[in-house]
């Protein structure tokens, strides 16, 4: 089926880019100025395109840094940094900063998923190019991966997938064994480091289909399972140490600090329409789901509903197809989690798959995306029923139904097209920051501490901050998984152990209350200071209950100093060898 691309292609692949630049046309108006629904995850991933530049640029380790949450740092593996698309971009966010390379990022997450699913239904699945094109688009900018753009690229890229599922696919031809194995094991390590988590239901939905079309069709698999085999070793050698890194290095953890099944799809939002859509609307989608937007997996609307059981029934003599289906099913079952929920209030009794929850490996994915591989079925199995439509096979044979069967499809889609991502204004980077005159107040790789600090529900700002100046200062803190209390408790949080300064400045942020402090807090809000191997103190102008914070520390620190739109105090020099990221954690 391999052709030549075509202008018609020309333009389908043209069509994506321009669709995803639609969706993320106000965060492309200013990149680095405006924050998307979850400005937490949006300011994390800024972060990480920066250490990729870092690691090119800078010659950092690629799996840890102690450029957040210094002076122990972060474990990189253990979160989600996506060093397969930081580092080949760090010439980009060299050049651009990292906002620019989070809005590419994200437009290639949408825009290269729908083309690589594209590529892999027009050269090798279908032959029309309309059921490609139909088949790419949903599998790119359905409902579920539109949402994950606000903030979370990395759960939109599934740009990877379809050339692992086509390598699976080849296995069965003779002589792919070893080449085929070797190549499906480094798609496999790439996908490690663009998201993990995808990667895993990735696996757990070719495991499924696999059995399930063995049933149908008893095929020999000897070759089969060899190649496996192959790319089991490959994969393996290539991910020993990252692994070796995330499972057992500094700052490893274990579990995660949220249920689950928090927002477990509810049966109700499988038909309803998506809230950032033509026919969506925010209160129904909050009534139903609730406010998560970036957990809104299904949300397909009734027509495309719809169009699936008519694309089974169409397919039915199709043992490829009902395996997808049965798939799907299985894998939508599976995000319902430990509870049957007709909307995110009202439970109906135990999920059937609940047990899922207490399965090792699977015991780490948030349940409601197992619906994104439901997602990417559904517009495979949309492809393969209009490739027959548009082929005028065996079913239907009447033209009126080949007429019903388009229009039904169009009628499903054009509701559930999306609109562009809503952004708010975050506040202007002082000049402190933007133009580098901390430089004169701070040098030998000495931290600089961003007040409010960063973390899980506040100080986003600093952490941005940090982001946008390439992370050529460490911070303390920040937004990011590790363990609680190591070595003792290894249990996954977003709060790492607090000393008593976090908890001071954190107590004035909320309340505005200014406690007078005693010599012993003076000393362990110095102590604190050292351990941080802090050069200076910075109060950001947009910090909640600025001026408390600013008596506070003036308490300790004495009078500050007002540079470039923040309120500074100077440190003394630290006692002891500095840490720098030049060589990977023991």
């Amino acid at each position: 089926m391999a052709r030549r691309i075509g202008w018609a292609d020309t333009v389908v692949l043209l069509g994506y880019l321009l669709l995803a630049l639609w969706i993320l046309r106000d965060l492309w108006a200013d990149p680095a100025g405006r924050w998307l629904h979850n400005p937490l995850d949006q300011g994390f991933f800024q972060a990480m395109m920066a250490h990729g530049e870092r690691v090119v640029f800078h010659g950092d380790a690629p799996l840890h840094t102690t450029r957040l949450n210094a002076p122990v740092g972060v474990n990189l593996m253990a979160n989600t940094s996506m060093l397969a698309v930081s580092i080949p971009l760090a010439p980009v966010t060299h050049l651009y900063g990292p906002a620019v390379t989070v809005a590419v990022v994200t437009t290639l997450a949408l825009a290269g998923t729908a083309a690589a699913w594209w590529w892999l239904l027009s050269r090798h699945l279908v032959v029309s190019r309309v059921a490609a094109g139909i088949g790419g688009l949903w599998a790119g900018f359905a409902p579920g991966f539109v949402a994950h753009a606000n903030g979370q690229p990395n759960l939109a890229s599934g740009y990877v997938a379809p050339f692992i599922v086509w390598q699976v696919i080849r296995l069965r031809e003779p002589g792919r064994i070893w080449r085929g194995g070797a190549l499906l094991g480094v798609l496999v390590a790439v996908g490690v480091f663009v998201n993990e988590e995808f990667l895993l239901i990735l696996a757990i939905a070719l495991g499924l289909f696999t059995a399930l079309y063995a049933v149908f069709t008893r095929p020999p698999v000897r070759a089969f399972l060899a190649g496996l085999a192959v790319a089991a070793l490959v994969a393996g050698a290539l991910l020993a140490y990252p692994l070796h890194v995330q499972f057992l290095g500094p700052g490893h953890y274990r579990g995660v600090p949220f249920r689950l099944d928090q927002y477990a799809t509810p049966v109700a939002s499988i038909a309803a329409f998506p809230r950032n859509s033509l026919a969506g609307s925010d209160a129904v989608a909050r009534r139903l789901s609730g406010g998560s937007v970036l957990e809104d997996a299904t949300f397909w609307g009734p027509g495309i509903c719809l169009m699936v059981v008519v694309a089974v029934v169409l397919l039915r003599r199709s043992a490829a197809a009902r395996a997808l289906a049965l798939t799907g099913l299985v894998l939508l079952v599976m995000s319902f989690g430990s509870q049957l929920r007709l909307t995110r209030t009202t439970s109906i009794g135990p999920a059937p798959l609940g047990f899922t929850l207490r399965v090792p490996l699977l015991d780490l994915v948030t349940t409601p995306r197992y619906a994104l591989a439901s997602t990417t079925i559904i517009g495979v199995l949309l492809a393969l029923a209009a490739d027959r439509v548009r082929r005028r096979g065996p079913v239907p044979a009447a033209p009126a139904a080949r007429i019903a069967f388009w229009a039904g499809l169009a009628a499903a889609l054009v509701p559930v097209l999306p609109l562009p991502l809503r952004t708010s204004a975050a506040p202007p980077v002082p000049p402190f920051f933007a133009q580098g005159i901390w430089r004169s107040y701070t040098q030998d790789d000495r931290s600089i501490v961003i007040v409010p600090l960063p973390a899980m529900v506040s100080g986003r700002d600093g952490m941005r901050i940090a982001a946008l100046s390439h992370l050529d200062f460490p911070i303390p803190r920040g937004y990011f998984l590790g363990p609680a209390d190591p070595p003792g408790d290894n249990a996954g949080t977003w709060f790492p152990k607090t000393r008593f300064t976090v908890d001071l400045l954190e107590q004035v942020r909320r309340t505005g209350l200014v406690p007078e402090l005693t010599a012993e807090q003076h000393r362990s809000v110095l102590a604190d200071l050292r351990y941080w191997r802090a050069g200076i103190v910075v109060v950001l102008p947009s910090a909640p209950n600025g001026a408390g914070l600013r008596r506070v520390l003036t308490q300790v620190l004495g009078p500050p100093l007002r540079v470039g739109g923040v309120t500074l105090w100077r440190m003394p020099a630290p006692v002891g060898p500095l840490r720098t990221d030049r060589q990977p954690p023991g």
